[in-house]
């Protein structure tokens, strides 16, 4: 089995991550090293950055991710910036920001890989279109990834993330896999 380094502290994320490259027998190891959050809106910045760092680090093959999340009606508020957002103003001053606005949004995620045969990362993206709730529902469980689980309804949905069941939570990660962040970089890996 191939083993892949994910540097990280989000257990939700090395959990998702997991599930989703098993099924190629990709096997991840679970570094949970703080990384650099560099200053930029651009996704594929921050995770160059991020893995630059994990992989001089670990010397392994390795991924690292990041993740924005996106307001339409807000100019794309809080982009790159989700945790210095829900430490400053948190999920109640995101949806005060929307009140009386569409409430139209999306998750966007990069994944970067390194190892020793690249000169450059490769980059894997993808996202999840969905909306705000008016109000925070349902319970932070330790396979989420985000306190905006609480308060994001995917798109075709009626529930917030939270709001799921384990089983309602894994369908519909299981229908996202498919256009996933994660299934392009397990496709790509195979290959490799």
């Amino acid at each position: 089995m191939k083993q892949i380094c994910f540097a990280t502290t989000n257990k939700g994320k090395v959990s998702s991550v997991s599930i989703a490259l098993s099924q190629y027998g990709i096997e991840v190891v679970h570094y949970p090293l703080e990384l650099p959050e560099p200053r930029s809106d651009d996704l594929r910045e921050i995770a160059k950055e991020k893995v630059l760092f994990a992989y001089e680090k670990i010397g392994k093959p390795c991924i690292a991710l990041d993740s924005g999340f996106y307001v339409h009606s807000l100019k794309g508020f809080p982009k790159t910036f989700v945790n210095f957002a829900l430490e400053t103003i948190g999920i109640d001053g995101i949806l005060r920001l929307v009140d009386g606005k569409p409430r139209d949004c999306e998750f966007r995620n990069c994944l970067a890989y390194l190892d020793e045969t690249l000169s450059e990362p490769a980059y894997f993206e993808s996202s999840v279109e969905g909306s705000l709730s008016d109000f925070p529902r349902g319970e932070m469980r330790d396979y989420y990834w985000s306190e905006l689980f609480l308060v994001f309804i995917p798109k075709g949905a009626n529930k917030t993330l939270a709001e799921m069941t384990f089983e309602e939570y894994q369908d519909w990660r299981m229908q996202r896999y498919k256009d996933s962040f994660a299934k392009k970089f397990a496709e790509w890996i195979s290959q490799k």
